[in-house]
């Protein structure tokens, strides 16, 4: 009986009953932990309106200031742009101006021969009977560079035009008897060089876009049938055969090709010193 006794006397364990009253004692001497959360909770929520709102009263201050900066910059963009217009105006007017006389210095100094040098040196316009070639980038070309459609000197091409394709046209037009010659109104002088930047082709350093048209000027039908059988008008056939780039030849009663943009004029004297044997 004294086992049961005790047993109900002390039904809760010693150590429990100590910690259920050091709690009770806390509580009893200080704030409640739920009411103290919630003060730390509107604490940081007036610390963070309070950032807030200086940050945009910040702003609001800066705005004007930012706003006059970027007039002011916008201004000094516009005033460049006007004078890098006016520039350019003035190089082209100065250009043509050369060019003009380039011409007349062409004619004046050629003698009899005065217009066929105009004509040759692509000083002057000319027209007449020709001959018009339209070479084009195959339809299914592929316009990333990434196909590997023609692979030459260990580098891919794909079927679009490349730069050594319209010099072998040019160079081949020539050797059959063209007189003038134009590629997309871009007229040909002894001096002009057709290069390649990246994907683009240059004739004197101006990018062209396909289809590329070349117009010359001479004996039609002769030019036609010289150049087709010409190891470059063979050359473009196999272009075309095998890679899909599309050609069309022409014979023209009258085509026009405007003057040179600027003729470089080169004078030669005979040389005075005497050679050795």
């Amino acid at each position: 009986m004294s086992l049961l006794t005790n047993v109900m006397d002390h039904s809760l364990d010693e150590g429990y009953a100590e910690a259920a009253a050091r709690k009770k004692a806390e509580n009893a001497g200080g704030m409640p932990k739920t009411l103290r959360a919630k003060l730390g909770l509107a604490a940081g929520l007036v610390l963070a309106a309070l950032v807030v709102t200086v940050g945009a009263a910040q702003a609001r201050i800066a705005a004007p200031v930012v706003a006059k900066e970027r007039e002011e910059l916008i201004d000094r963009i516009d005033r460049e742009t006007a004078v890098a217009d006016k520039i350019e105006d003035s190089v082209d007017e100065l250009r043509d101006d050369v060019s003009a006389r380039q011409r007349e210095a062409l004619k004046k100094h050629g003698g009899d021969r005065g217009e066929l040098v105009g004509i040759l040196s692509g000083a002057v316009e000319v027209h007449g009977p020709g001959v018009k070639l339209v070479v084009d980038d195959a339809k299914e070309a592929d316009q990333s560079g990434d196909s590997d459609a023609r692979e030459t000197s260990g580098f891919s091409d794909t079927g679009r035009v490349r730069d050594r394709d319209l010099q072998r046209v040019v160079n081949g037009l020539w050797a059959s008897g063209a007189e003038a010659v134009s590629i997309n109104g871009q007229r040909l002088t002894a001096l002009s060089a057709i290069r390649a930047a990246g994907d683009a082709i240059l004739v004197d350093n101006k990018p062209l876009v396909p289809p590329y048209t070349v117009l010359t000027v001479g004996d039609g039908k002769r030019l036609s049938s010289e150049f087709q059988s010409s190891a470059d008008g063979l050359y473009l056939q196999a272009l075309h055969e095998n890679f899909g780039i599309r050609t069309a030849l022409s014979v023209e009663d009258d085509v026009q090709l405007p003057a040179a943009p600027s003729v470089i004029v080169r004078t030669a004297e005979p040389s005075t010193e005497k050679g050795t044997s």
